[in-house]
């Protein structure tokens, strides 16, 4: 007989019997959410990860697909309220939104990504799957396919993503095969494999422990295989951090003050083949910089190097404005930013809301979005895949220049989030890109964290956050596609498909 939606299930009592109430099990799972960042950087306790997921399921045995779905949003909602706090210090400290335009904002994002661990938790339990094709089937699939989902639906967010903890971890030998959603599968496999060491039987028991056991194994045995190649010499570069905050980054009297130091930052490293400079370096037009940035371009042209820039470009003849990275070793070259942050950069809202937000003197000016499939920036005979600020998580937008490029960078402006985690993720991020991709990655940001990445995801040098510095290294580019710069996301998203249908088709046969 079916149970109820109203009423608790006998066996979703026996899961947790310190737990009677529904009210104390969605508790529980907003504790165990709030946990979960702790497996993210700069904490990186990774194995946090799959013992909250374990946690989660847990709570989910036995009960009606709404109580599930609520337990799963509240976990979302203590998840993602502490591991994106920082939305409130970028729209709110930096962004002078007042509170009740911001609070919302975030709490409402927060309630979206919340919403479709919901979904995922009301869709598992009506199906009804129950023992391991439930725990190491249904649940790692289902859980891939959300995360894949809101890594593009309506622009994507794809922020916190299982895989990223595990940047550290023996298991991320997987992500130069498959990528970080495979990573996210993986976890929540484990995850289920947990939950059976305490609802399975025996047999369930030992084919959970060895399904986990070879994860790790095969997992780990990947991280020693080199997947590209090096190509020609390493190249030395000067990635230039202006340490300057964002509540000073716009003051008119910062202006001359931010030219100087970079331009003095610049000529101490006329060294270095590679000059970059990070997003929106100097605050300022492109169309106004000219007698700025003529004689420092002439100067490091002349000294046999390059440099990059990133710069807020107006183009006169369509009124738009773009958030661009350019190029100059004797020519130029030019990137502009394809994917846009909503509510940063463009805004969503009816033209009503549009001219609120003018009179209430917020930001509203939308940039225009640059052409999808712009070639890598050609510069000093390298060919470099180009991110700026939060590109880079968005993996799969990088695959198409892959074949090209030689070398990846990344220009971002870290600075809107203060001293919070998100810098650290946001690092945590590039280091997935390089690894996915097996290229080394140079990230330049205003104000931390600026580093140089390896092919194997390792941060192999960085500088302190918030200080004027420049971080020297070398970087070596390759040639060669990883198996995930082959196929991309689809074999991860049609294997979890895969594997949904069958585990839903058990479960009607079964019923």
């Amino acid at each position: 007989m079916a149970v109820p939606e109203h009423a608790p299930s006998e066996r979703a009592v026996t899961v947790l019997p310190g737990l009677i109430s529904r009210r104390a099990r969605r508790w529980a799972a907003f504790g165990l959410g709030v946990l979960l960042p702790l497996a993210f950087a700069p904490f990186g306790i990774y194995p946090v990860a799959p013992l909250c997921l374990a946690g989660l399921f847990l709570l989910w045995e036995g009960e009606t697909p709404r109580a599930a779905a609520g337990q799963a949003f509240w976990f979302g909602f203590g998840a993602y309220l502490v591991g994106l706090h920082w939305l409130y210090i970028s729209l709110h400290t930096f962004g002078k939104a007042p509170l009740f335009v911001s609070l919302p904002l975030m709490l409402g994002l927060i309630a979206v990504l919340s919403g479709y661990l919901a979904a995922l938790a009301w869709t598992v339990n009506r199906l009804g799957a129950r023992g391991l094709v439930r725990w190491i089937v249904l649940l790692p699939a289902a859980w891939t396919l959300v995360e894949w989902l809101r890594g593009w639906v309506l622009g994507g967010f794809p922020w916190l993503s299982l895989g990223y903890s595990q940047i550290d971890s023996p298991l991320s030998g997987l992500a130069p095969v498959a990528g970080v959603y495979a990573l996210s599968f993986v976890v929540a496999a484990n995850g289920g494999a947990i939950v059976a060491l305490f609802r399975g039987g025996v047999r369930q028991r030992v084919v959970a422990v060895a399904v986990a056991a070879m994860s790790w194994l095969a997992c780990g045995a990947l991280r020693g295989v080199v997947w590209t190649d090096p190509s020609g010499e390493p190249v030395s570069v000067a990635l230039v951090q202006g340490g300057i905050t964002q509540d000073r980054k716009w003051l008119p009297e910062e202006l001359e003050p931010t030219k100087t130091l970079y331009q003095k930052l610049t000529d101490e490293h006329l060294d270095a083949d590679l000059i970059i400079w990070p997003e929106a370096a100097v605050p300022q037009l492109l169309d106004e910089m000219g007698d700025y940035l003529a004689p420092i371009l002439e100067l490091v042209h002349a000294h046999g190097h390059s440099i990059m820039f990133g710069v807020v470009e107006y183009d006169a003849a369509t009124n738009s404005f773009y958030n661009s990275v350019l190029g100059y070793d004797g020519d130029f070259s030019r990137y502009r930013k394809r994917h846009l942050v909503p509510f940063g950069e463009f805004f969503p809202v009816p033209a009503f809301v549009r001219n609120w937000l003018r009179l209430m003197s917020l930001p509203y000016s939308d940039f225009a979005h640059g052409d999808p499939a712009q070639p890598p920036l050609a510069i000093g005979g390298e060919h470099i895949g180009m991110s700026i600020c939060y590109e880079d998580a968005f993996g799969a937008e990088l695959i198409g220049v892959l074949d090209r490029a030689t070398l990846l960078a990344n220009v971002s402006n870290d600075a809107w989030f203060g001293g919070s985690v998100a810098p650290h993720q946001h690092l945590q991020i590039g280091r997935m890109r390089a690894l996915e991709a097996g290229r080394d990655l140079m990230r330049t940001t205003n104000t931390g964290i600026t580093a140089i990445i390896g092919a194997n995801g390792k941060v192999e040098k960085e500088i302190p956050q918030f200080d004027p510095a420049v971080l020297t290294g070398r970087v070596q580019p390759r040639t060669g596609l990883t198996p995930y710069a082959r196929f991309g996301n689809w074999p991860v998203v049609l294997g979890a498909l895969t594997a949904l249908g069958l585990a839903a088709a058990l479960a009607r046969r079964r019923s």
